[in-house]
């Protein structure tokens, strides 16, 4: 009985890690790069203007 056990690990560890890897690469839904691009525009504008002030 307690050779079953522990065949019973490495399947119970192999079933988690099939499982976990479903999880992991799951199609998530995109939503293009549209958003990041408008951030680094602005992020690109911020940075050219002149330094105000002094």
């Amino acid at each position: 009985m307690a050779a079953l056990a522990w065949l019973l690990i490495p399947l119970v560890a192999a079933i988690g890690a099939g499982l976990w890897g479903s999880w992991a690469t799951r199609t998530r839904n995109i939503r293009g790069d549209g958003p990041e691009l408008d951030g680094y525009a602005r992020f690109r504008a911020a940075m050219e203007r002149p330094p105000s002030g002094t």
